[in-house]
């Protein structure tokens, strides 16, 4: 592919002002590809190579590479062939042509596929750098192009959304430092902490730093702790190498890749396991990692927002988190204060789900009724939003009347009581009233997972993990 056979065994003395790429080569022969493959990762990218089209194809189908180099004349393969099924599967796939010497008509072809350019052989550094400029350019105005178009999206669909827009202002002095201390830190690439009870909406307020950020053109990557087994989600963290682990059939890139420019978002960090917190700090203090299976350094090019339900102050001190992580993530931290200690934001919440729900039921409904309101203020909304969200929507379906009643809400001490798979009247049940300690264990068990999404969820608000969770289920005989 390269005029100069020694060109990939010197250090490439170039660097790319933008970006790295993910760059897929498709190329039968094996010196060029592996003299292409040393230029491109000397000069930063990411790259894959492959002899076959059907294995391109695959690849370009699991993945998504911004550029790919493909070799008109792939062994076994007719390139212009390969170029058509690769449209099919991604229309907007950039791909450049490697085409032999005084090959006019396969280029003319190839530029009617929607080729980003063609490269005729031998060629060297510079048609490398003049191409990659093209695909660098092409991926800018893709991504401008993606994102104007996606607010228009979003405002067309606002309709059909989940829940109305989150609310970033607040009437609690507190809250609203709160999210002065979050936005003022948005502009730069300190990592933040956000603490909060489960439901007050961290990672819609991790996304919301995000989109204030230089980075906000930029991935926003997720990565949830708790959902993965700790080989898993190491894995899906760093990405691997084919052949580190059982199961590994070919080499992955993590998430930490995905969000390279942007943001990184660890959802419940203080589920992190211990043997991954030494490989995080890494990534924190020297903005390096390694995939699984592979010796290679890698530069961490991301933004780290991490959000947790749990005391990790705690959690440091019972040796279930690493001090030095902590003090790394703690760099701006901030506490989300829950609906019960923000009495008028719970109101503003409610009115906006409220408006929601009716618009999207065709239900009129106006407002709280005295009680209604009485009620929703009274209530202490363990489950935050979350919970808030849902039971709006349920009475918004339910009620019978123009406005929400106290009975069309959670009642604060009224907690199903289920023994033995048999039902029983509610029990009205009080902290510091005249009552077992199992029966408001029972009781709040109970409440709690008839709101959570999940019992993962569950166990989390309660601070037990699953399995105690479905040992205390059967013993109180809870469905």
């Amino acid at each position: 592919m390269m005029q100069d056979p020694d060109l990939a065994r010197r250090k490439c003395k170039f660097s790319m002002t933008n970006d790295s790429m993910d760059i897929l080569i498709v190329d039968h022969d094996k010196s060029l590809r592996h003299d292409a493959l040393a230029v491109l990762e000397a000069a930063g990218h990411y790259v894959e190579v492959v002899d076959d089209g059907g294995l391109a194809l695959r690849r370009v189908r699991e993945e998504e590479f911004d550029l790919v180099l493909l070799d008109f004349e792939i062994s076994g393969s007719d390139g212009l062939k390969i170029l058509r099924k690769m449209r099919e599967l991604k229309p907007l796939q950039l791909v450049v042509m490697v085409v032999p010497p005084d090959s006019a008509g396969q280029m003319e072809k190839a530029r009617q596929l929607g080729v980003l350019e063609c490269m005729e052989m031998p060629f060297g550094i510079a048609e490398i750098m003049r191409v990659l400029s093209a695909a660098h350019k092409a991926k800018r105005q893709r991504i401008d192009f993606t994102a104007s178009n996606e607010v228009g999206s979003n405002l067309r669909m606002e309709g059909l959304a989940s829940s109305p827009p989150h609310r970033f202002s607040s009437a609690d002095a507190k809250t609203r430092r709160e999210f002065e201390i979050l936005f003022r830190a948005a502009s730069t690439s300190a990592s933040i902490l956000i603490l909060g009870e489960s439901g007050t909406g961290k990672s819609v307020i991790a996304r919301e730093v995000h989109q204030r950020s230089h980075l906000s053109s930029k991935p926003f990557v997720t990565v949830s702790c708790p959902s993965l087994s700790k080989d898993l989600l190491e894995s899906a963290l760093f990405g691997h190498m084919k052949g580190s682990f059982t199961g590994a059939i070919r080499d992955t890139w993590g998430k930490i890749h995905a969000a390279d420019g942007g943001t990184l978002f660890l959802d419940e960090i203080g589920e992190l396991p211990m043997e991954i917190q030494p490989k995080l700090l890494r990534l924190l203090q020297e903005r390096e990692y390694e995939r699984l299976g592979e010796n290679k350094v890698r530069e961490a090019n991301v933004r780290v927002i991490a959000a947790t339900n749990r005391d990790l102050a705690a959690r440091v001190r019972s040796g279930d988190f690493r001090e030095d992580l902590y003090y790394r993530l703690n760099v701006i931290c901030v506490t989300v204060p829950s609906l019960r200690q923000r009495p008028a934001d719970l109101e503003q919440f409610a009115n906006d789900y409220l408006e929601f729900f009716a618009l999207q039921l065709g239900r009129e409904i106006d407002g709280f009724s005295v009680s209604g309101r009485g009620a929703l203020l009274d209530y202490p909304w363990p489950g935050n939003l979350r919970e808030l969200r849902n039971a709006i929507e349920r009475a918004t379906i339910l009620t019978r009347g123009s406005r929400l009643e106290a009975e069309d809400l959670p009642r604060p001490t009224a907690m199903a009581h289920h023994g033995q798979g048999q039902g029983h009247e509610l029990l009205h049940l009080g902290i510091g009233g005249d009552h077992r300690l199992d029966e408001i264990e029972q009781a709040h068990l109970t409440k709690v997972l008839d709101w959570a999404p999940s019992l993962h969820e569950a166990a989390s608000v309660l601070g037990i993990d699953k399995a105690t969770l479905y040992r205390k289920r059967k013993r109180f005989g809870i469905d």
